[in-house]
């Protein structure tokens, strides 16, 4: 079942408001270059998962999951005031699969291309197996 408007709203919103916090408000030294790039919450608001990603190499991405791991409560406490919900919903960061599923996209096609290359030269030398017309003329039957 697809989620409701309010849900949709409340996760764009936590999106905008945890981007502002790591931009501005959160200071650790450890956090990189990161980019929030999506926000899910369940239906009953109780629960948002943040996806992030993060320009570097493996050091880097594991200081910045720990830098967000240890800046979890400032940036709920922050999202509780942000949002006026009722319930503040708890948080949990992932890093998102998306630059490795785009590598791996870039490299099929870079593949596909190299073999459409190779059809492509093989076609030019390439002659009619029947002749050049291989179906049967219709007979034609004289009066």
């Amino acid at each position: 079942m697809g989620q409701s408007h309010r849900t949709l709203k409340v996760a764009d919103r936590i999106k905008v408001v945890v981007a502002n916090l790591l931009e501005t408000k959160i200071k650790d030294p450890r956090l990189g270059f990161v980019t929030v790039t999506d926000a899910r919450v369940t239906g009953d608001l109780q629960q948002a998962s943040i996806f992030y990603t993060v320009l570097g190499d493996l050091d880097e991405r594991a200081a910045t999951a720990a830098a967000l791991e240890s800046a979890k409560g400032a940036i709920r406490s922050a999202l509780g005031r942000e949002l006026g919900l009722r319930i503040t919903p708890s948080i949990e960061f992932f890093e998102d699969g998306l630059p490795e599923s785009a590598k791996a996209l870039d490299s099929l096609l870079e593949k596909v291309h190299e073999q459409d290359a190779q059809v492509a030269a093989l076609r030019k030398n390439a002659q009619y197996a029947g002749g050049e017309d291989p179906y049967k003329a219709p007979r034609v039957i004289e009066d």
